[in-house]
């Protein structure tokens, strides 16, 4: 640390501390570490799906039981829930908490927006693809938006290629094997 005096008059003295560079050096590299550290713990990890077949989730309460068959299934950051359909046609909604494991099971109705419904004890837990919304009445508690989401058996409708309708011209020499 330097000190810097100068006289302002003959009576008073004005001192100031100024700080080295080795203070200055010590301050930037405490910022940065901090910094790094808060980048580190804020930036939300990309952690690759859960393991899951056309059940759901492996090892999960996000799963479906023979001779339930899922639905939907999907996971978000801090969720993982699953939509089973009994044989009878009656939906069930499967879901845990990644945190600390808390596990809902309870049954599900199905809108014609295709998104599904499950109410336990005034608590709303609505599933679509994009999102799980879980709601008190019209209060929204949690909007977790859906990081892996799985539709099991839909297949997407087949792409018709178009079939030419002019003629096409005739073969060249190298097409038709000859000589």
């Amino acid at each position: 640390m330097a000190v810097a005096i100068r006289t302002i008059t003959q009576d008073m003295v004005w001192w100031r501390v100024m700080p080295s560079n080795r203070m200055i050096s010590r301050r930037v590299a405490f910022a940065t570490a901090a910094c790094s550290a808060l980048l580190l713990v804020a930036a939300p990890s990309a952690s690759p799906a859960p393991p899951f077949d056309s059940q759901g989730y492996a090892d999960s309460t996000a799963r479906c039981t023979a001779p339930d068959t899922a639905v939907v299934f999907g996971s978000t950051a801090s969720s993982r829930v699953a939509i089973c359909r009994s044989s009878d046609g009656d939906y069930e909604y499967r879901g845990v908490r990644v945190r600390d494991g808390a596990k809902l099971i309870a049954a599900a109705s199905r809108s014609s927006d295709g998104a599904f419904t499950a109410t336990n004890d005034g608590i709303d837990y609505l599933v679509t693809s994009s999102e799980l919304i879980i709601s008190a009445q019209e209060r929204v508690i949690r909007d977790e938006s859906m990081l892996d989401f799985h539709r099991p058996g839909a297949t997407e409708a087949p792409v018709e290629t178009p079939t030419p309708t002019t003629p096409l011209p005739p073969p060249l020499p190298a097409e038709e094997g000859g000589s």
